[in-house]
């Protein structure tokens, strides 16, 4: 590494400047973009520096890729320095950092309890908490009464997301960590909607926050990664030894694609932003539609809140079709612009039918409860020019 000072030693960045720069690592060449150690393992000196790295590594010492690298450790500093964490740990998948989180905090005998509407793979983690011995209680996130009642003394953690997937509720982080905080527990959030942009999950009382780096951070569909940010004693004496041994790290290569993609993440999920709510706005009213919900709008349960925690509403939209699941497939088939995936954050907008991909999984009771129905969809907004998707959805509808 060169000996000269970065301009990420530098203290009080704007967030805008710190994802440009914060937490590089240049070798001896000085390269201007961040390189790609693509290796497996490294090299010691001599076999005392071997013993000596395995009993207590620095911050520029290296064992194994599964352990950390250096690539993936600039993008580790660089997310926590935007988040307002001590460290964080890359993960394999926004999944990984779930499971990595969640498991390797929590013991046989262990309570937690986690708002209901999650992402179905975050509630089958849940599922596999409980059958290793996790007592599971499920609240309804938006209401404070129930996570009062829930959350009591010798609770492990409480877990939910800022923005609920799909049905975009949000949960009144600040009140529900000063309940878990009474009670000794952990406050683990997905926030994944929200974007490191809108976050202030830190400030609002979260210990632990997790990303599926797939979505906004690498904003261009190209590669699975995750991270869990939190404090440095918990990523480096709870996550780190979970996740070095169960395998969930992230390989170098994808961390060097989130890098990248965290440059230019706060000019894109703004934009994304606007243009979300500029549709959002346009939607209403469609004779088509019976639901128009984004966080943005008056008429949101908690649009104050949103405004609140996020100061905007976010690149997400639920739009629910009048006439149910063949409406809706017949709208979703006629769409030109917008494509049908299962992903998020994407700067090509995605549509989703949750009913029957992501939360398909769910009894048809409970998508009744969370307000899945069939006639709801998922939207991500894009950057393309919103008038370009307003019109495409509106001649799907109309179709």
């Amino acid at each position: 590494m060169t000996g000269k000072p970065k301009i990420s030693d530098a203290k009080n960045l704007c967030p805008r400047t710190a994802a440009v720069h914060h937490g590089t690592r240049r070798s001896q060449y000085g390269e201007m973009s961040e390189a790609i150690f693509m290796t497996q393992g490294f090299v010691y000196d001599s076999a005392e520096q071997a013993e000596a790295r395995f009993i207590e590594s620095g911050s520029d010492e290296f064992i194994y890729a599964r352990y950390g690298n250096p690539t993936s450790r600039m993008f580790e500093e660089r997310l926590a320095a935007l988040e307002g964490t001590e460290d964080a740990f890359a993960t394999a998948s926004g999944m990984a950092a779930v499971n990595g989180a969640l498991f390797s905090m929590c013991a046989p005998g262990d309570h937690v309890v986690a708002a209901r509407a999650l992402f179905g793979s975050c509630i089958y983690v849940l599922d596999l908490l409980a059958k290793f011995g996790v007592e599971i209680t499920y609240v309804d996130g938006t209401d404070l009464s129930q996570w009062a009642s829930a959350i009591r003394d010798g609770t492990k953690a409480v877990f939910f997301e800022s923005v609920s997937n799909p049905g975009l509720e949000v949960t009144d982080m600040q009140a529900v960590a000063r309940l878990a905080h009474d009670a000794g527990a952990m406050v683990v959030v997905d926030n994944v909607f929200a974007t490191p942009v809108f976050s202030r999950a830190v400030e609002l009382g979260a210990d632990v926050v997790v990303y599926s780096a797939t979505k906004h951070i690498d904003g261009g569909g190209r590669a699975l990664a995750g991270a869990i940010c939190g404090s440095r004693d918990y990523i480096r004496n709870t996550v780190e030894p979970y996740l070095k041994h169960t395998g969930g790290a992230i390989s170098p290569f994808h961390s060097w694609i989130m890098l990248n993609g965290l440059t230019t993440m706060d000019l894109r999920v703004r934009a994304q932003a606007e243009s979300a709510d500029r549709i959002a706005r346009a939607m209403q009213g469609n004779p088509y539609l019976s639901r128009v919900v984004y966080p943005g709008l008056d008429d949101h349960p908690q649009h104050a809140l949103a405004m609140q925690q996020m100061g905007a509403g976010g690149t997400m939209i639920a739009l629910e079709i009048a006439g149910g699941k063949d409406a809706a497939f017949a709208a979703l088939n006629r769409l030109r612009v917008i494509k049908i995936s299962n992903n998020l954050g994407d700067a090509k907008s995605i549509v989703t039918h949750p009913a029957t991909t992501t939360h398909q999984r769910l009894p048809d009771e409970v998508k009744a409860q969370l307000g899945i129905s069939p006639g709801l969809l998922r939207l991500s907004i894009g950057l393309e020019d919103p008038s370009d998707l307003i019109a495409d959805l509106e001649q799907a509808l109309a179709g």
